[in-house]
């Protein structure tokens, strides 16, 4: 038995709004479940259980902002279902200002009801004809303006909840701040400057760069998509961030985490990438085990990973498990892009534009294929010997494509 706490979705996040629950008191959950929905700077996120049992109480309440670290909800073995909760967040909390405000612990305190609003509000009301829907679904549906009548719900009982509305053709253009995903601009700009200031204030950068020969790589490409349907062809993202995971699995002091005790390696990539939000927001979640995936797969999850963080359904562990990050800006015709390390990680590989190129090629002059990839790593933990190392083996890597 253990509590399900409010997830940590990166180091720029102290709260999180419980946005709903998609299980009730009583269900069995998996590892690995999708069970609740939090709303942060960076959109309604998809939160999932980390492992398996039986949700025997809910201490939130939907719409309530409570720190990170908050136990949400018991999962155990369901002898305890009708038990009384160990902590909850107080009548105030329902204030999002005064939970930040007021709290003083990261454990709520005791609650003198278990959590039955949720059922009750899913469940339809026959004699009012109330489609029977979430919270956070109806708030939507009414920014949306869509009819809550014509949505299929996939929530509890058949309610309608908030995933049910991504595709959701609506009336009404989404609000300004909450196009792309449903993220505040203004929050998340707000986020972002806060995580970036503390790596300038926390991380001693430094910044290598070089020039890398994509003959190899551009002509396998073309070969092997030559063969394909369009919809199973690749990009030459996807060779990068298969490049990119090998070089981090060889040197694991620039894949890892930074904290108060120091660099913890981590034991595999989960290798970020930045995806910029129409709208105006940057988000950076996590491919999870890049380097076992083969490149067909890598690019599937690839185009599901944008796909979702522009439209809505990225999951908690998506936002958490990054362990570097990729950035990429070629689509813009920027060059060479030098990047800022995401605290608490320790390095950022930035890819310019694939542009053709003059290269020495023997004794001769060529005109190939070409792509500057720059590293941001921390200096606290390796040097400038070890990133130059890095870089040189991403090059490796791309010279034989058909090994990725």
């Amino acid at each position: 038995m253990s509590d399900f706490l409010m997830p940590s979705m990166g180091a720029d996040m102290e709260a999180g709004t419980l946005a709903e629950w998609l299980v009730s008191p009583g269900e069995r959950v998996e590892k690995g479940q999708v069970i609740a929905v939090v709303e942060t700077a960076k959109g309604a996120i998809d939160v999932e259980v980390f492992e398996s049992g039986v949700v025997e109480e809910c201490y939130v309440k939907p719409d309530t902002m409570v720190p990170v670290g908050t136990p949400l909800a018991r999962i155990g073995n369901g002898e305890r279902v009708a038990a009384k909760r160990p902590g909850s967040v107080p009548e105030t909390a329902a204030e999002p200002g005064h939970v930040m405000a007021e709290a003083t612990s990261t454990r709520p305190a005791a609650q003198s009801s278990s959590f039955p609003e949720l059922p009750s509000s899913l469940v339809p009301e026959p004699e009012s004809g109330r489609v029977a829907a979430s919270p956070a679904a109806r708030r939507r549906a009414r920014e949306l303006g869509v009819e809550l009548g014509r949505i299929n719900g996939s929530g509890p009982g058949g309610a309608i909840v908030l995933r049910d509305l991504a595709q959701a053709p609506g009336d009404k253009p989404w609000p300004e701040h909450r196009r792309g995903g449903g993220f505040d601009r203004d929050e998340m700009r707000q986020a972002i400057a806060a995580s970036m200031s503390r790596s300038k204030r926390e991380i001693p950068h430094y910044y290598l760069a070089t020039t890398l020969d994509l003959h190899a790589a551009d002509h396998w490409l073309a070969e092997y998509n030559r063969e394909q349907p369009p919809e199973a062809r690749l990009l030459m993202a996807a060779l990068f961030m298969k490049a990119t995971a090998r070089a981090l699995s060889r040197y694991s002091d620039l894949n890892g985490h930074y904290d108060e005790q120091g660099f913890h390696p981590a034991e595999r990539v989960h290798l970020g990438m930045a995806i910029h939000l129409r709208g105006g927001g940057l988000i950076a979640p996590a491919l999870r085990d890049t380097e076992a995936h083969e490149l067909p797969a890598l690019m599937s999850r690839l185009q599901d990973l944008v796909q979702r963080a522009r439209s809505g359904g990225l999951r908690a562990s998506e936002l958490s498990s990054a362990t570097a990050t990729v950035t990429a800006l070629g689509e813009r015709g920027v060059d060479t892009v030098y990047g800022v390390i995401h605290p608490p990680q320790v390095a950022m590989i930035g890819f310019g534009s694939v542009r053709r190129r003059p290269l020495a090629v023997g004794n001769m002059l060529a005109i190939r294929p070409a792509v500057d990839v720059s590293l941001a790593a921390d200096h606290r933990v390796c040097d400038g010997h070890l990133g130059a190392l890095f870089l040189n083996e991403i090059d490796a890597q791309l010279q034989h494509p058909e090994a990725l």
